[in-house]
């Protein structure tokens, strides 16, 4: 090898190993953004977080000492004016001389109550036909039996309405509950009793579930999310449409478009819909409205991590406008003053600026000499992809601000997604359809009954009686 030839290899080696750095760095400050990455500043649930550094709220704090404020009306034990039980403790003989005081007159200067769980036991109703023999043909004459008394012994709506709330409810697993029963009441059910008192659950509340999905189509203002179940060794979506009063939730095998046209709510909605980043909400022909949460915890971690000023800027800027639009609401007012949203705005478009001068597009990776240009990468960091969805999907981040029916975020979904993954983390999956089904249905009812103030034990047993407690839709 001539000493040309030789610079020319060592030429080419170094120009490979610097491209190979370049990839090295890349790599490592991905992994590096990757393990910083937590619930406060990303999309991942608190659960992940496992022994780290505590979640640092958005919130504020407001001056104020902890627990109750002048003013505010606290709740405690109110007496009732006629106890169940009366229990007298009688005054036999005088505790300064000894005298017997069994036959004086006594009063009853003070008394005090005492609010308790009375002994548990189950109530036994036996039901009785009558049989009569007709005097004029002689034949017998035999009384029917209620619909809901099927058998020669059976558990009624109360009992099996309890159950359907602690396992659907409460997310207890069925021996758990089925232990619960047996401490409370004395009673072993079977292994089949549970799994029936849901799929009889479930069937009595079809009508409720048309009706529900019916009335949110109709809704002004809509929030969606989706989230995995494990049912059967494989995933499904749970897809959630709710409003402050309606919860409809429905577990479909696709996450996209092809479920959400299944479930039918979202093809038929024209308000304003709020859900997360995913793009197959914005097929369906409405308006759309982008949580500000997601944006939130994103500029935290672009902030903290990459120390870019201006994600902290539009983190304030943000939490200002929903400061600002809540006192608006507080006073009655429907809309921010003009001006006031114009100079909000601007301050937005200036950041958006700031923010793209502190990421530039990345420069195109190095080639040897002769050798065609590579493309760019079509990879963009995270500061990049955030500036991207602020600016281009600015009307819908800052739908709240011209809108007040619009939310600032979409914790609404969230919230009533969580006793899902609750359910999920207790029992670790679902074992059949049929059980992600009952599931969810029962848990719509569950949640919009609770938005609503009404008594779910209750309703529950009216439901298994077959008649359901239906919601305000």
């Amino acid at each position: 090898m001539t000493k040309d030839e030789e610079l020319e290899h060592l030429r080419q080696e170094n120009s490979e190993l610097k491209e190979r750095v370049a990839q090295l760095e890349t790599l490592v400050q991905k992994l590096q953004e990757q393990a910083a990455k937590d619930s406060h500043n990303s999309s991942k649930p608190p659960s992940s977080d496992g022994f780290k550094r505590r979640t640092k709220s958005l919130r504020k704090s407001s001056g104020k000492k902890p627990g109750g404020q002048p003013g505010h009306q606290g709740h405690h034990f109110q007496r009732v004016e006629q106890a169940d039980e009366i229990i007298v403790y009688e005054v036999r003989s005088c505790q300064h001389c000894g005298q017997d005081l069994f036959d004086q007159p006594a009063s009853q200067p003070e008394s005090r109550q005492v609010f308790d769980v009375p002994p548990q036991r189950l109530w036994v109703a036996e039901h009785r036909v009558e049989e009569k023999c007709c005097p004029h043909c002689d034949k017998l004459t035999r009384a029917v039996f209620p619909a809901s008394v099927r058998a020669p012994a059976q558990y009624g709506p109360g009992l099996a309405g309890l159950a359907v709330y602690l396992v659907e409810g409460h997310c207890v697993p069925f021996a758990r509950a089925a232990q619960l029963m047996q401490e409370w009441f004395g009673i072993q059910l079977s292994a089949g009793s549970l799994p029936s008192f849901l799929k009889r659950c479930h069937h009595q509340l079809a009508e409720f579930e048309a009706q529900l999905k019916q009335a949110l189509t109709q809704v002004p203002v809509l929030h969606q999310d989706e989230t995995g179940m494990r049912v059967k060794q494989s995933i499904q979506w749970v897809h959630v449409a709710s409003t402050a009063r309606l919860t409809h939730l429905q577990a479909q095998v696709l996450r996209g478009c092809n479920g959400m046209q299944a479930i039918g709510i979202a093809p038929l909605f024209q308000g304003t819909s709020v859900p997360d980043g995913l793009m197959s909400y914005w097929t369906f022909d409405c308006q759309h409205a982008l949580c500000n949460a997601h944006h939130l915890r994103e500029l935290i971690f672009i902030e903290e991590e990459l120390k870019q000023a201006w994600a902290g800027e539009m983190k304030e800027l943000l939490l200002l406008m929903k400061k600002r639009v809540e006192e608006a609401k507080a006073q009655g007012i429907s809309q921010l003053d003009p001006l006031t949203i114009l100079a909000l705005c601007a301050e937005y478009d200036r950041l958006l600026e700031k923010g793209w001068k502190d990421n530039p597009p990345a420069d195109p990776p190095q080639t040897r000499e002769g050798s065609p240009p590579k493309k760019r990468s079509r990879k963009q960091s995270a500061g990049r992809k955030l500036l991207h969805r602020l600016q281009i999907h600015k009307p819908y981040v800052l739908a709240f601000l011209h809108d007040f029916a619009v939310p600032f975020d979409n914790n609404q979904a969230e919230r009533d997604l969580r006793m899902l993954k609750v359910h999920q983390k207790v029992s670790g999956g679902l074992r059949t359809q049929e059980g992600i089904d009952a599931l969810c249905r029962i848990r719509s009812y569950l949640s919009t009954l609770h938005k609503q103030g009404v008594d779910l034990c209750s309703a529950l047993q009216q439901t298994l009686s077959g008649q359901p407690v239906l919601p305000a839709f």
